[in-house]
């Protein structure tokens, strides 16, 4: 399986002004134009998704929705606290097993340092290799079967202005 790992886009400031809290902080309008522009170079690249799995908290869902949209894949996006800036690693990695199934490209969209230390994880079997993906950054895994701890290998890991380079 292909695993790709998005952190979401540009997002306003954390205050204490979002009712709800973080969770409810949104994209900016950059924020929006910039994510348009990296998914579109994300087509670019001919990838391709069966499934976009993302936290559920605003700047994430309205990230994976412009993917969704670019990729015309508004069917395949499906939310998952697992994926939460409090996320539970070992429930991801459950859950992803269960959803693994046929699919071939999954890509998973969320926050750091949570998404830093996923990639960690399944490459190393450690949270400790220092990773972190920009806002925007995308990330490529390839699997053979997911498991909590050392499953993957890293083949490629973009910054948002690479991928909206993409043409």
């Amino acid at each position: 399986m292909d695993l790709y790992i998005l952190r979401h886009g540009l997002a306003g400031v954390r205050s204490a002004v979002f009712p709800g809290g973080d969770s409810q902080r949104p994209l900016t309008v950059e924020g929006v134009e910039k994510m348009r522009r990296a998914a579109r170079g994300m087509k670019a690249m001919e990838l391709s998704f069966d499934l976009i799995l993302s936290s559920p908290y605003i700047r994430a869902k309205q990230t994976a929705e412009i993917v969704a949209n670019v990729f015309g894949l508004e069917k395949k996006l499906e939310f998952s606290t697992a994926l939460a800036a409090d996320g539970n690693p070992k429930d991801l990695v459950e859950e992803l097993r269960h959803r693994q199934g046929k699919r071939k490209s999954v890509v998973l969209v969320g926050h750091e340092p949570y998404l830093g230390r996923l990639i960690s994880l399944l490459i190393s079997g450690s949270t400790s290799l220092p990773i972190t993906l920009k806002k925007g950054g995308l990330c490529k895994l390839s699997i053979d079967a997911v498991r909590y701890g050392r499953c993957a290998n890293l083949e490629w890991l973009l910054t948002p202005r690479q991928m909206r380079r993409m043409k």
